[in-house]
Order: structure tokens, then sequence, then C-alpha cells
């Protein structure tokens, strides 16, 4: 059997490499040539897969160890009975945190503001799920805005209510351009208009959720406070939004060593489930402790306070990828270099967090 796989897919190796020959390719300029002979096809997000790529080869599994599936052609899929499987969930605790450490940078006084902060979620998936408990660990108010989801824990609202009442928003939608409610440019122009200035925006979620004409021109009017992890135009970043934006990452939210390891872990049970094999590998047995900041007496916030940055020194990667400016723009190779090195953190659970 052989297997093509994303060369940065975490801990490939350990999962299937007493399996089949594993071959490792750049995702984002993966080729037809390269998966012709392959039987299965383990992916990221920067790898669309349809037709152009599957068809006429043996490919019969593909795997995507990531929470989305729009780079992933379904339709085709299913249509060549190509089984295909996602890894819904895999990061969630990794993108909260992500959100909680950011707004924290801009005002780490966010501790102690307790139900008078109101963190607005766009959607409650498994990361707007997560997001949604941490922040009511910290005591902050938090409502959220989902048409396809019902959620006792929180307090739903309307689209509208959401933006016009939050302190700070955060995105955790898919990307769709069609049906009742697509979220292709949910944050247009006509939604800025009613967003007051003060609130915080987040998009760690898909970056054409944001329109960046609107929100520079937002921007420009408020002086807003904006997060971006992801791009409308990915990985062509200018030097002019990244003027405007507050704190800019590069697509690495999800990127924890747990959320990664999960995330193949998951592809790995779905294909030993297609291929009728007995699954006997368990990531968490890859990963090295590291320093317990959390103790079970410890208040949540204290630890926090004290220690979010040595947790996760997120002005990092922020400067990171500002130095990656070449001739006005991001330079590409560099922003996947970026992603494709990156020093994966760990998620509080590893440092002895229990929430």
């Amino acid at each position: 059997m052989k297997i093509v796989a994303d060369e940065n897919l975490a801990f490939a190796s350990y999962f299937f490499s007493d399996i089949a020959e594993i071959q490792l390719h750049a995702g984002r300029t993966l080729q037809a040539a390269d998966v012709l002979d392959s039987n299965a096809l383990l992916v990221r997000s920067v790898t669309n897969v349809n037709k152009a790529l599957l068809e006429g080869s043996d490919v019969n599994f593909v795997g995507s160890a990531t929470i989305g599936t729009d780079h992933l052609d379904i339709d085709y899929l299913n249509e060549k009975n190509i089984q295909w499987a996602n890894a819904a969930g895999c990061n969630a605790q990794a993108v909260a945190e992500y959100v909680i450490t950011a707004l924290l940078h801009l005002d780490i006084k966010g501790l102690d503001a307790e139900e008078n902060f109101t963190l607005g979620i766009v959607g409650l998936g498994n990361v707007g799920r997560r997001l949604s408990h941490v922040a009511q660990k910290l005591g902050w108010n938090v409502i959220a805005y989902d048409p396809f989801v019902q959620l006792e824990t929180v307090q739903q609202v309307s689209f509208s209510e959401l933006v016009q009442n939050s302190n700070a928003i955060s995105i955790h939608v898919p990307l769709t351009k069609v049906g009742e409610y697509p979220t292709y440019h949910l944050f247009n122009k006509d939604v800025f208009r009613q967003l007051p200035k003060e609130t915080i925006l987040i998009n760690s979620a898909r970056g054409s959720v944001i329109s960046e004409e609107a929100l520079l021109e937002d921007i420009k009017k408020t002086g807003r406070s904006v997060v971006l992890d992801v791009f409308e135009y990915e990985p062509k970043v200018t030097k002019v939004l990244l003027d405007h934006v507050s704190l800019v990452t590069p697509h690495i939210a999800g990127y924890s060593l747990e959320g990664k390891a999960r995330g193949t872990q998951m592809v790995y049970d779905a294909f030993c489930n297609h291929y009728q094999m007995t699954p006997n590998k368990d990531f968490r047995t890859q990963l090295p402790e590291c320093e317990q900041y959390f103790k079970q007496s410890d208040d949540l916030k204290d630890v926090l306070r004290a220690h979010i940055f040595k947790i996760y020194p997120i002005l990092e990667d922020d400067r990171r990828l500002r130095t990656c400016l070449k001739d006005g723009l991001v330079d590409q190779q560099s922003f996947d270099e970026l992603r494709k090195n990156y020093p994966l953190r760990r998620e509080w659970s590893s440092h002895g967090a229990q929430i």
C-alpha cells in the first residue's frame, strides 16, 4: 500500500509507517502526478482535493487532518466512492485558547471584567462551543449566533443583536456561499456600520467570512482592534492590511501539539476503519512533558495572569509574520515556511489545567 501525505502532517510516521509506504509532499503544490499510484491521500487545508487532483488515480481514501472540509470536493469523492474523513474538533481547544490569549494580549484587565465583558461567538460548532465553555470559566458573559445549532449553556441571539451587543466577537464558521445562511462576506460594509467602534473582532475561521475591503474601510474610520489568523486572499497578505490590524498570525490558531496530533489520530482511526484494521496507537504516548503552571488549588485567572504569555507568546507569531513582508506583500514561501516550521505550542491541559 502507498500513502501520499502532506509533509506537515504531525506524527505521520508514527501512525502510518508500519502500514504502508509513505511519500511526503508540500501540500500547497501537490499535483495529480504525485498521487497517481497512491492508495490513500492525507492532507491539510492547503490542498484542494478534487477531480483535477484525483481523476485516474488509485486513491480510495482521503483523510484531512482539519476541522473544515471546504477544500474537499465532497460531491466528487462521493460520486467516485472514495471514502473521506476529516478531523472535526481536533483543535477546538487550541483555537479557544488562541482567542483568549489574543484578547488578553489586547487587554489583560479583561481577566477582571467578569460579566461586564460580553464575548459574542459566531458559530457554535466544536470550536465555538469550546470557546464558550472557557470564556464562561473566566466569568465572562457569552452570547452566540448560530442558525443551525441550539445550545442550552449559551444565550443565543440574532446576528444583529450579537453585532450590536458584544465587547468582542470571535468568528467560528465554515466558509459557505450558498444556502439560506451563507458565510461568505458575512462581515461586510452593512455589518461594520452596525458594529460599535470599541468592539474587538477576531477571525480564526476562514478569511473570506470578512470582506477585506470593508474591514480596511472600517478600521480607518473607527480604529477598531482586529485580530486575524486568516485572510481573504491568503497567502497574499498586504502590508496595507498588516499596518491596520492589531494582531496578526499566519493561520496557526489551531496549531497546538495536542491539536495536530489529535487530528492525525482521527484520520488514522478512520483509515483503519476503512481498511478494516484495528487501530492500536494513541497520540498521547508521543507527547513530551512540560512545565506545570496549574495546580488543583489555583484560580484559573491567577495562573493566566501570571503565565499566559509564557504558555503562548502570541506576539512572537505577530512579529514573525510581519517580518515576511517583501515589496508590499507577505512572501508566499515565507508564509508557508512559518506554518511548516511553527514551534507547536502546548494546550493548557499539558500545563496542568483542568477545564
